[in-house]
């Protein structure tokens, strides 16, 4: 089975939690990456919090292999660095197409006042590398020594894991309205990160995949310039328990209420099967670690129960907390099976 995980808003949805999730819930034999080092992705599971900008998040369950597909960007140092802090050097493999990132990349970015200044970027150098790629002037990971014991095709890796009727896991990047194609361009990063670009940079055909999961907050933040409906002021966030700061910049996040039409058409373009609702212990104190439907307040339910029927899509999985397993799971009552 092929499970591809989607952010729903502007990225910061919690894929991370929900990708812990389901490697420790689900035991995938594989989980890949997708997208660059511009996105930070928590977990924290017993205790202990990583915040990985390339690593799958799947990594907290240890028998999972890890993958970055074709279309993936990193730096050598980050990956590395990211592979030795979860453990994860003897279980990672890279496909030889992924883009390597260099501090010339990073250092004519941060020299862009454009992107810098009116588009916000990150300044990791992912659009520059990106645009060499694009003009053939990026190296690979196969053109480097360092990385040569890590290197698989991965597309090939996917499809065989499947013909053994194994799980894969596929991490996407950001949300839906920062993609290329789908946001408020120029205020985008430098790539699909729709379900249908995320299947591109791993390499594989839709008819391979069984399930899309489109992961909202239950609430709406974004970094970095750009329209964003219902916005809140830092003090009115900070009062209603949604302020937050990014993982990789460090910048304060803008927030805003749920945002119904935003979600419906995020479901519809990246053709959910599943939906996953974040942090609904920020809207609903009480729901804190709940971990039973039937045990969160009543307010909680309804709300939950109202967005179930306006995106015509099943709430399947709900985040009640910081931990991984701090997760409502209703996969078996609305899907079937096991």
């Amino acid at each position: 089975m092929l499970t591809i995980l989607v952010g729903g808003f502007f990225g910061d949805e919690g894929k991370g939690k929900v990708a812990a999730y389901l490697a420790l819930k689900d035991s995938p034999s594989l989980s890949v990456r997708t997208g660059s080092i511009n996105a930070g992705h928590t977990v924290t599971y017993m205790g202990k919090q990583w915040k990985v900008r390339i690593i799958p998040s799947a990594f907290v369950n240890k028998s999972t292999y890890l993958g970055l597909g074709p279309g993936a960007l990193t730096s050598i140092d980050v990956l590395l660095t990211e592979a030795k802090e979860t453990n994860a050097l003897d279980r990672i493999y890279i496909d030889p197409h992924v883009g390597i990132i260099t501090e010339s990349e990073v250092r004519e970015e941060r020299n862009d006042e454009y992107l810098m200044k009116t588009v916000g970027s990150t300044g990791q150098g992912v659009g520059y590398a990106e645009a060499k790629r694009i003009l053939r002037k990026l190296k690979l990971a196969k053109d480097y020594g360092i990385l040569s014991k890590y290197i698989a095709n991965i597309p090939e890796l996917i499809v065989e894991k499947l013909e053994k009727n194994e799980g894969v896991l596929v991490e996407g990047t950001q949300g839906h309205y920062l993609s290329l194609y789908h946001g408020e361009y120029p205020y985008v990063t430098s790539r699909n990160t729709s379900a249908s670009g995320v299947l591109s940079e791993i390499g594989v055909g839709p008819k391979y995949v069984d399930h899309v999961i489109v992961v909202f907050k239950s609430y709406v933040t974004r970094v970095g310039e750009g329209p964003l409906e219902g916005e809140v002021s830092w003090e009115e966030a900070e009062k209603l328990g949604i302020a937050e700061v990014a993982t990789v910049t460090g910048r304060k996040r803008r927030s805003a209420p749920f945002n119904i039409k935003l979600a419906k058409e995020a479901v519809r373009i990246n053709s959910a099967t599943q939906v996953a609702i974040t942090k609904l212990d920020s809207l609903f104190k009480e729901a804190k670690g709940v971990r039973d439907y039937s045990k969160l307040p009543q307010e909680a339910k309804k709300w939950i129960e109202q967005i179930e029927e306006e995106l015509k899509a099943p709430i399947t999985l709900i985040g009640t907390g910081e931990d991984a397993l701090d997760m409502i799971d209703l996969r078996k009552e609305k899907l079937g099976g096991d």
